[in-house]
C-alpha cells in the first residue's frame, strides 16, 4: 500500500485503505431494502469500493459474508442459500452464516474446518439491513425511536451516480430548495423563500436552522457520518410535517445509494387515506428514471419546466 499525506479530499474516498473508509466502517450502514431480499435468494452487493455476497438462510436470518468461495473463486451470490447457509454454484462448497465453510463434497472429510470466509454482522431495523463492516466489536446499533412510532412507514431507496458527500451536501444546503424545488411541494409549503441560515453542533453532528418569513424554521439534522434527518412538506391536509431520515452509502466514489425510512404520523382512516394518496402519486410517476430524465435535461432534450 502507498503511504501518502492526507488533504482535503480524504472525506470523499471510502475504500478499505483510506482514512474516510476506516472511519465510515466504524458505523454501522444499511445496506440493502429488507423486503427486496427474500429467503433463499442470495444477491453480490458492493458497498465503499468493496464486494461482499447477502443473502437470506430459508429461516429468514440475512447474513453477510465474502464475495467468492475460497475453492476456485467463484461469486457466491451465483449459489444459493440452503437452510442458514449458502452453497457455492462451481463445486458445491457450504458455508454457514459465520463464513466458516461445512460442507466440502467430493473432499476429505475433515478439511472443511479448516476454511473460512470473511463474514460480517447483521441486523434488520427499520425495514433496512445493516452490516457493520469495521474491525472488532460492533457498537449497539442506534436507534430512532420517532420512527417506531404510530403512522405511515416508507422505505425506497435509489442509486445516485456522484459521491456520497455530493449528497449529504446537497440536503444541507437550504438556499437550493428555494429555485430547485420552487414549482415542488416544498415551495407550495412556503420553502420558496430564501431563508435565513446557521448552525450549531449537536451530539448528533451538527443541527442546521433556516428561518423563513412567520418565523417558520426548518431544522434539518446531519448525524456523523452520512446521515441526515429532516422535516418533510405535508403530503396530506391530515398528514401534518412528515420525518425523514436517509443514509447515503457509498457504493465507491463515483456512486452511492441512499436509503430512505419516511413516516407520515397519521392512523386509522386517515392513515387509509394517506395509502390511498401514495397509490395515485406513483400512478403519475413518469416511467423513466430520474437518471434517465436528468440526461435528457443536461442534453437540451427537456427542460426543468417541461419536467
Amino acid at each position: 500500500m502507498t503511504i501518502r499525506e492526507n488533504d482535503y479530499t480524504d472525506f470523499a474516498r471510502t475504500g478499505p485503505d483510506t482514512l474516510a473508509g476506516r472511519y465510515m466502517r466504524s458505523f454501522w450502514q444499511p445496506i440493502f431494502i429488507g423486503r427486496e431480499l427474500e429467503a433463499g435468494r442470495a444477491v453480490p452487493i458492493r458497498v465503499m469500493s468493496e464486494d461482499y455476497t447477502l443473502y437470506r438462510g430459508e429461516g429468514g436470518q440475512a447474513h453477510l459474508v465474502g464475495f467468492r468461495c475460497a475453492h476456485r473463486g467463484t461469486q457466491l451470490s451465483t449459489g444459493w442459500a440452503e437452510g442458514d447457509g449458502i452453497r457455492c454454484f462451481y463445486h458445491g462448497w457450504k458455508y454457514d452464516g459465520t463464513g466458516q465453510c461445512i460442507e466440502q463434497p467430493a473432499e476429505e472429510e475433515g478439511f472443511a474446518r479448516k476454511v473460512r470466509i470473511n463474514s460480517y454482522p447483521t441486523q434488520e431495523y427499520l425495514g433496512l439491513i445493516f452490516a457493520y463492516l469495521g474491525e472488532g466489536l460492533p457498537p449497539e446499533l442506534p436507534r430512532c425511536p420517532d420512527f417506531e412510532s404510530d403512522g405511515v412507514t416508507t422505505i425506497t431507496g435509489y442509486l445516485r451516480h456522484c459521491n456520497y458527500f455530493q449528497n449529504l451536501e446537497n440536503v444541507c444546503d437550504e438556499v437550493h430548495v428555494a429555485f430547485t424545488h420552487r414549482d415542488s411541494e416544498f415551495g407550495v409549503h412556503g420553502l420558496y423563500v430564501v431563508p435565513e441560515v446557521w448552525g450549531e453542533e449537536s451530539d448528533w453532528g451538527v443541527s442546521i436552522y433556516a428561518k423563513r418569513p412567520n418565523d417558520m424554521v426548518r431544522v434539518t439534522q446531519f448525524g456523523m457520518p452520512n446521515i441526515l434527518n429532516v422535516a418533510g412538506s405535508p403530503t396530506t391536509d391530515e398528514s401534518g410535517w412528515e420525518d425523514f431520515i436517509a443514509w447515503r452509502v457509498p457504493i465507491d466514489d463515483t456512486m452511492h445509494r441512499s436509503f430512505n425510512v419516511h413516516i407520515a404520523h397519521v392512523t386509522g382512516v386517515a392513515a387509509d387515506r394517506y395509502r390511498e394518496h401514495q397509490v395515485e402519486r406513483r400512478k403519475n410517476r413518469p416511467p423513466e428514471s430520474a437518471w434517465d430524465i436528468g440526461e435528457k435535461v443536461l442534453h437540451g432534450e427537456l427542460t426543468m419546466e417541461e419536467v
